[in-house]
């Protein structure tokens, strides 16, 4: 039985989002975890495209795994792929190879239906002013602060880096991203950030928190992590990759006004009022850390001081 809402929101994904056309071909990259989702864009895809192919993987066990060989080269062979996974691919070389053969690709991490439905009907051209209005801030900047009241004080400085606008609107050749989306995003200067993040929303596999993860960060890495149950959690799957999963990695504001809290942290950081910080893999937003992990972690309500500047206050650009 078709799910109506889902394949609405599908149809938006393919031909508003990532303008297939009727000469294109698609690829779905998917796993046992999110079959319906896929199975709605298939057959969205066959109404939009010329062909269209879904394939399935075993879940991966952490975000930024690569997919199998094969899987890998198929994706260099479409104009299109669609990747609704328990575990990002957006860290991947996969992407990044695909990519460089010019195709258009949407990595959907840890989607629901909830968040296909719902966020696929923002109104794209907001977003994208949005996002644009939060570039401009960024893009010459020499140094983020973030603070909260519940403890967070963390300087990342970022002279030079390229600050990216992710808006899921991705039509021309070689573009990548998130899909539903609304962030803006940079790597920070490697090696260099410091001070003491609180995580009070959600974190990447591990989804809301009960309790907040504090993190003492020294020289661009994550020395101590204190909190509950999930901190300890957290720090195995850091653990699990080696000392570079530990590394800052990236600072990224949400800019999508449908988005909602949810435990998911596709969703979660491109949620208006909030910023993320991860960890691990950076490459693919011009940074030099590559390492088989990416976990974002989600703030509320911060303050955001740029060059120090007040720019953010609880979560309100000003």
């Amino acid at each position: 039985m078709i799910n109506t809402e889902l394949f609405d929101s599908s149809l938006t994904a393919l031909k508003d989002y990532l303008g297939l056309k009727k000469t294109e071909t698609l690829l779905i990259v998917s796993d046992e975890t999110k079959r319906e989702i896929a199975q709605m864009l298939l057959e969205a895809g066959k109404q939009l495209s010329k062909e269209a192919f879904l394939i399935e993987m075993k879940q991966r066990e952490i975000n930024g795994e690569e997919p199998p060989a094969q899987i890998t080269e198929l994706m260099k062979k479409v104009d299109v792929v669609v990747c609704p996974t328990a575990k990002s691919l957006t860290h991947t070389d996969a992407r990044r190879n695909a990519v460089k053969e010019g195709v258009r690709v949407a990595t959907m991490p840890g989607i629901g239906n909830d968040t296909m439905i719902r966020c696929l009907s923002a109104d794209a051209e907001k977003v994208i002013s949005l996002s644009l209005r939060v570039k401009n801030i960024l893009k010459d900047a020499s140094e983020i602060r973030v603070v909260t009241e519940k403890g967070t004080d963390l300087y990342m400085p970022m002279k030079g880096r390229n600050v990216i606008e992710s808006t899921g609107v991705l039509r021309n050749r070689g573009e990548s991203g998130n899909l539903p989306s609304g962030e803006v995003y940079l790597a920070p200067s490697e090696g260099k950030s410091h001070g003491k993040l609180v995580i009070d929303g959600s974190v990447a596999g591990i989804g809301m928190l009960k309790v907040p993860i504090t993190i003492d960060i020294k020289n661009g890495y994550a020395e101590k992590i204190e909190g509950g149950e999930e901190a300890g959690i957290l720090t195995g799957m850091l653990d699990k990759v080696g000392k570079d999963a530990r590394a800052v990695a990236e600072f990224g504001v949400g800019t999508n006004y449908k988005a909602q809290l949810c435990g998911e942290i596709l969703e979660d950081e491109k949620v208006y009022g909030t910023i993320h910080v991860a960890f691990g893999n950076n490459v693919s937003m011009g940074g030099t850390i590559n390492v088989k992990s990416h976990i974002d972690g989600l703030v509320i309500e911060p303050d955001v001081y740029v060059d120090g500047e007040l720019i953010m206050k609880k979560g309100v650009l000003l």
